[in-house]
């Protein structure tokens, strides 16, 4: 479930719903728990925990987790599942944690009113919070940005982000690499994987 599942978030609880509603088999969350335990333990999977970025404080459950060998992970699922998006933000998070960074999800919570006047509060993602000793930054991932449309998902939690920490969408195409009115920096993945941050 994990390898099918990178960057996405994973709770045991619901991972044990999912095996008893879909295979039928009944495992609990503590005991799925301490597999991913194992797992990490081995070195075969790192744990990226939610950070609220306007409270500045670690949010529990769920987790996101990802793969610290991409090639095992393929090999574990007979190279059934290669969706690009996810495997490009998990070759990011390796690369970051490569480069030193501990890595971080991170979420800004937005409060506003929709056009009827209803209250609403909805969290946005950051893909990677990513913090060196005193130097943050947060990263976007993009495999492309086809329309003006995409651009605008991509960059909506960065641009509500105002701590003046360098904030970065890193794109699975060619490009040169550019800031925005926002200065927010648009750069290839193959940049940012050729050149440490």
């Amino acid at each position: 479930m994990l390898s099918s599942g990178i960057g996405g978030l994973v709770n045991p609880q619901k991972l044990s719903n999912t095996f008893k509603t879909n295979k039928n088999i009944s495992i609990g969350s503590t005991t799925l728990k301490t597999y991913i335990d194992y797992c990490s333990d081995a070195f075969l999977i790192e744990e990226a925990k939610r950070y609220d970025v306007k409270g500045r404080k670690y949010i529990g459950t769920p987790m996101k987790y990802y793969f610290t060998d991409l090639g095992l992970r393929n090999a574990l699922i007979n190279f059934r599942q290669i969706e690009k998006t996810h495997l490009m933000e998990n070759a990011i998070y390796c690369e970051l944690r490569r480069q030193g960074f501990n890595v971080d999800v991170g979420v800004v919570t937005v409060n506003g009113k929709d056009e009827n006047g209803t209250s609403y509060r909805k969290q946005l993602e950051v893909d990677f919070v990513c913090n060196k000793g005193s130097r943050r930054c947060y990263i976007q991932s993009a495999l492309s940005l086809p329309s003006q449309d995409k651009i605008e998902q991509e960059i909506n939690s960065l641009r509500r982000i105002d701590d003046g920490f360098e904030r970065i969408v890193i794109v699975g195409e060619s490009l040169i690499s550019n800031r925005d009115a926002n200065g927010i920096l648009f750069m290839s993945i193959y940049d940012f994987m050729l050149n440490d941050l």
